[in-house]
């Protein structure tokens, strides 16, 4: 199988103990050899701890993900852009990117549904790729990779309890450019991210529960209605308006607040 194709099909927690096993001890030579010891446990412990607060602190799950996007390409050394893919059932896909390069990757991989995030989504295996415009598994990537500055990525799958599947990609401006140190980051800042978003998720789910059944009461004060068939109307309103649940929700409720 050619390089270029290469697909590391082993959990992340076995692949990261390889890596750490083939990787010199720091302090033991320079330059590549340093590299190649990763990242100290210090280092990804303080990456967690802020990745941790900054999804937390977000409004919404939306604003989380778009937040794990620009932390990883801020976070990670060598990365040129960070995306994450996600996958639910019954919706269609969505991609978030960050980074300086790299933008048209995303696009194109969003259009045609096939991608390294999507990939790795799909089969929730590690996908890596040290050479995108020579990849002959995403050929309709290999223009935008060459137009926008990206050569190499490794893509992580995610789990997102209550959500969909998905994956954080990290991309670099060089082909065979994902050292030892980018993929541990990667496969940490990605199981991190797992927890998290299930989280935000359940706690948007509250709240958007809490919302939707106060909107329901106004429903049933104004028509006089049933509880399912307050639930039916607003469920109705939303696919009429082609919104969600909760901004019809929100909606009613404020405009029920205004009225004197």
């Amino acid at each position: 199988m050619p390089a270029q194709n290469r697909r590391i099909s082993a959990p992340k927690r076995g692949l990261a103990r390889r890596l750490l096993r083939r990787a010199p001890a720091p302090g033991h030579g320079r330059g590549r050899s340093d590299e190649l010891s990763g990242p100290h446990t210090v280092e990804i412990a303080g990456l967690l701890h802020e990745l941790t607060a900054r999804l937390l602190g977000s409004d919404s799950f939306a604003q989380a993900v778009e937040r794990l996007a620009a932390f990883g390409v801020g976070a990670v050394p060598g990365a040129v852009r960070c995306s994450v893919t996600l996958i639910g059932e019954g919706g269609p896909a969505t991609i978030t990117g960050h980074g300086p390069a790299g933008r048209q990757v995303d696009e194109i991989a969003y259009a045609v549904g096939s991608g390294p995030g999507f990939d790795a989504a799909r089969t929730r295996a590690l996908v890596t790729s040290p050479d995108l415009t020579g990849d002959e598994r995403w050929p309709d990537l290999v223009p935008a990779a060459v137009q926008s500055g990206v050569r190499s990525v490794v893509a992580v799958p995610i789990d997102v309890q209550r959500v969909s599947v998905g994956a954080l990609s990290l991309y670099a401006e060089a082909p065979d450019a994902i050292s030892p140190s980018m993929l541990l980051t990667a496969m940490a800042m990605a199981t991190q991210a797992e927890v998290l978003l299930g989280e935000i998720r359940r706690r948007d789910a509250l709240v958007e529960g809490a919302a939707v059944d106060r909107a329901a009461g106004v429903i049933i004060a104004q028509r006089n209605c049933g509880v399912q068939e307050a639930y039916a109307f607003l469920q109705d309103t939303a696919q009429r308006l082609g919104l969600d649940r909760r901004t019809v929700a929100d909606r009613l409720i404020a405009a029920v607040a205004r009225k004197p």
